[in-house]
């Protein structure tokens, strides 16, 4: 998917939600327990319920990968879902990868040819060139981890370095620009990290950032659009356990719809 065309769906329908499909089976209705392929009729449902309300839809890989062949197959069903009914929304498969050459280019191809994903969340420790082969794929795009809301972000992400002096997450933002196809780069910052959101958005102005952390983790809307939207919205507002699981009766899909209502209508408010 180009650019333009999520912007140009983030203003058609008012909203930068992206909702995170992490089916738990834990939290899931148990009711649905019962279906052969329940973790794909749970992600259905959530869809159907929620697609006019939200631009994007992002499957954490953990929760598809934890049952084995059986979850490989409920991913590639919803993902096929969600680009045969709804090809307006922008796909993000949440795996963060990050490793040397060859084998970037061998999960890009997993991703960006066989699952057809339009974008990969990607751990950019080991370097340029186990990011650049995910920025060959044209019309693809590369979701660095930059700064991230967890506990555990303040270990290295925090680290001011010897020959620059800035924090190592500025750090790894600047240099990423230098990398070919850059254009193609999108961030993760979290949004309980909003003071630092600012400092991101001196560094890069114009790129979008995924911004989870809203709702559960108890980030604040209000402070991320404050300091984090531009001209082009510019912000993807991840939500998953806040719209997945306000329900676990028969009912769930539109408690979820209920819950991303609430978020749409603030984000329109902003904009």
């Amino acid at each position: 998917m180009k650019i333009q065309d999520l912007i140009q769906q983030i203003k058609l329908k008012k909203s930068f939600l992206c909702i995170g499909l992490d089916p738990d089976v834990d939290k899931m209705p148990p009711h649905l327990l019962k279906s052969n392929n329940f973790i794909f009729e749970f992600n259905k449902q959530i869809i159907d319920a929620t697609h006019h309300l939200c631009v994007a839809y992002k499957p954490n890989l953990a929760f598809y990968e934890a049952h084995g062949l059986e979850g490989y197959k409920a991913l590639k069903d919803t993902i096929l879902y969600l680009n045969e009914k709804y090809p307006e929304h922008f796909t993000i498969a949440d795996a963060k990868r990050g490793d040397i050459g060859n084998t970037s280019k061998m999960y890009a191809k997993a991703f960006f040819e066989e699952l057809n994903f339009d974008s990969i969340t990607i751990a950019p420790y080991m370097g340029k060139d186990s990011v650049e082969p995910f920025l060959t794929f044209k019309n693809k795009h590369c979701i660095l981890l930059a700064l991230t809301s967890n506990a555990g972000s303040k270990d290295f992400q925090f680290l001011n370095t010897e020959e620059t002096k800035t924090k190592l997450f500025e750090e790894v933002i600047q240099t990423s620009q230098t990398w070919q196809n850059a254009d193609r780069l999108m961030y993760v910052v979290g949004a309980t990290q909003t003071e630092h959101i600012q400092a991101v958005r001196k560094i890069i102005p114009e790129s979008f950032l995924l911004v989870p952390g809203v709702g559960a983790q108890g980030g604040s809307l209000e402070e991320v659009c404050k300091y984090g939207l531009n001209k082009n919205i510019g912000l993807l507002i991840n939500s998953s356990r806040g719209i997945l699981y306000a329900s676990n009766e028969l009912n769930f899909a539109e408690a979820a719809a209920e819950k991303a209502l609430a978020i749409q209508t603030k984000m329109e408010s902003f904009l």
